[in-house]
């Protein structure tokens, strides 16, 4: 029987509780599929600051290095100060562990609602593949006399060609192994970068070039090139249009959070950040929702979901894909996706897909 160990980070705030449920899932996935989560819960967040001072200890850090993946909660309070639990916890991961790829699917479950008018299932089903490790984020640049009205300030978009290079290719692997036609719902199996190179002329020259030399090793995925305010309006407009979408960082940020509400909002929205050869992150988008902590109300579908990536990611694709339908069966008894409004507490939502998921 495989075994795999998974380091738990609950987090802050309806973390904990969503997390719960995520386990309670993949402990049903467990018992049918025949393999075993050895997990491990780690105290990292709000809490461990405001209490110690300290964010992510190096000696935590390392820990979680000698685990197959992690399973995060959410981490945030509106007690500490904005970018200190961002920059020393989730950026010092992403960093350290080397997760370059930020993936997020795009998909609209059965029953729930989109406010794109006049789309179903069918027409918002495509992923992202976001640059995570250079760009904008990786904090290069500087303020010169900053509480002057003579400031200058500067923040520097960088990428090296092996950026650019092991995310293109992870993109057009992710593309033939699980675009349209590899589902069986397409006749090609389409990757599109989205970019801006019109505008940044440089950083575009090397993305265009790697995008082009690194397609003709795949001749069996379709290439397309979309500016990025003309994909926001297509985002909206024609969702079905999409298969794989591979963007920068920032550019990255941006788009995923415009898709996620046509799939029906944070509730719902699951990624990874991930490292193809080493420890990956799967983890809810939504945030902490400190106002639901505690009144079993919030929605544990987007924790759910992260923990069918995982298991994909882990090679459990049996199991994946059971969770994924199991998700799909329960979506439309639910009255909304949205905190308080679902028809049933966390904990019950949890019990269905768990249930659906065993049978």
């Amino acid at each position: 029987m495989k075994s795999y160990n998974i380091a738990v980070v609950p987090g802050d705030g309806t973390g904990p509780e969503v997390i719960a449920e995520g386990l309670k899932v993949l402990n049903a996935a467990e018992r049918r599929f025949g393999f075993t989560l050895a997990t491990t819960a780690y105290d990292v967040g709000a809490g461990r600051y405001l209490a110690t001072g300290e964010t992510l200890p190096d000696s935590v850090l390392e820990e979680f290095r000698g685990h197959d993946a992690m399973f995060l909660g959410a981490i945030g309070d509106p007690r500490v100060t904005s970018g200190i639990l961002e920059k020393g916890i989730l950026l010092k991961l992403r960093f350290a562990l080397d997760q370059y790829i930020n993936l997020r699917p795009i998909r609209l479950y059965p029953g729930v609602d989109s406010p794109l008018k006049g789309k179903g299932p069918k027409d918002i089903d495509y992923c992202v593949v976001r640059e995570n490790s250079g760009g904008l984020y990786t904090g290069m640049g500087g303020i010169s006399r900053p509480d002057s009205d003579d400031a200058v300030a500067t923040q520097v978009m960088t990428y090296t060609h092996e950026q650019v290079e092991r995310c293109i290719r992870y993109a057009f692997e992710y593309a033939r192994k699980y675009g349209k036609k590899a589902r069986g719902v397409g006749e090609k199996n389409t990757l599109a970068m989205v970019g801006k190179s019109n505008v940044l002329t440089y950083v575009y020259q090397l993305w265009n070039r790697v995008f082009a030399e690194v397609g003709e090793e795949y001749p069996d995925v379709e290439r397309q090139y979309f500016h990025v305010d003309a994909t926001t309006l297509y985002m909206v407009a024609s969702p079905e249009m999409f298969d794989v979408i591979v963007t920068e960082n920032m550019f990255g940020d941006i788009i995923t959070d415009l898709a996620a509400i046509t799939q029906g909002g944070l509730g719902v929205s699951s990624g990874a950040n991930i490292n193809p050869h080493g420890v990956s992150m799967f983890e809810p988008i939504g945030g902490t929702a400190p106002m639901w902590t505690g009144k079993h109300a919030i929605n544990p579908i987007a924790a759910i979901g992260a923990g069918a990536m995982m298991l994909e990611h882990l090679g459990e694709t049996q199991a994946a894909q059971a969770i994924t339908r199991a998700i799909a069966s329960v979506t439309p008894k639910m009255k909304s996706q949205l905190a308080n409004e679902m028809g049933y507490t966390t904990e019950q939502v949890g019990d269905m897909i768990a249930a659906a998921v065993a049978e």
